[in-house]
């Protein structure tokens, strides 16, 4: 889907008062922010002023967003589809506008290990939601038990697996780059992004 000046023109308008709206400010308050007169921000969201460049540069930066996202029209990839990887019951979305994370979706069946020495760390942060049953986050020394709508949200530097509890569980999670190198294997058939072994595992 392509906009038309006139239609990007009227998005970029909206989309600064928008901003200026979600942050509880005045026209007064953003133009002090933007260093602009009240009267000209004010044309700018009317469309009674031309929009200049260095103008939403300012406002961008005062809205603490960026030139590109005051800007952007993409709406082409809303409704994306996984990547399945079968034979690991794993589900994969890339994050669009984060091109360094990851969500995965996995089936677990099998409880964490109970030998310390199989968890593993690396750098990262994840996050992960339990969909449905209930697992349990081997963190360091601690056990947590997380149940069905219930997150957890851990940095990976700490040795971790992770498991399910009186039966089969599902959970989604969230990995940046980082977290995402940290469970590569050497085998080459396996995703990059994939989420825990099926024994718990983190790797």
């Amino acid at each position: 889907m392509t906009q038309t000046d006139g239609e990007l023109d009227s998005l970029v308008r909206k989309r600064i008062r928008a901003l200026r709206v979600a942050q509880g400010w005045s026209l007064e308050e953003l133009a002090t922010r933007a260093h602009v007169s009240q009267s000209t921000l004010s044309r700018i969201e009317n469309g009674q002023r031309r929009l200049a460049l260095d103008q939403l540069v300012t406002l961008a930066r005062a809205l603490d967003t960026s030139l590109d996202q005051l800007v952007e029209t993409a709406a082409d990839d809303v409704v994306v589809s996984p990547m399945i990887d079968a034979a690991h019951g794993l589900m994969r979305w890339p994050m669009k506008g984060e091109p360094g994370m990851s969500v995965v979706r996995q089936r677990m069946t099998e409880p964490p290990p109970d030998n310390p020495a199989r968890m593993r760390a690396h750098p990262g942060r994840e996050w992960l939601v339990v969909l449905s049953g209930t697992a349990i986050l081997m963190l360091g020394h601690r056990r947590f038990r997380v149940e069905t709508n219930q997150a957890a949200e851990f940095p990976t530097m700490l040795p971790h697996a992770i498991g399910a509890e009186g039966g089969p569980c599902e959970i989604l999670g969230i990995f940046d780059r980082d977290a995402q190198r940290g469970h590569r294997r050497d085998n080459s058939s396996v995703p990059a992004e994939c989420d825990y072994m099926s024994d718990g595992a983190c790797t």
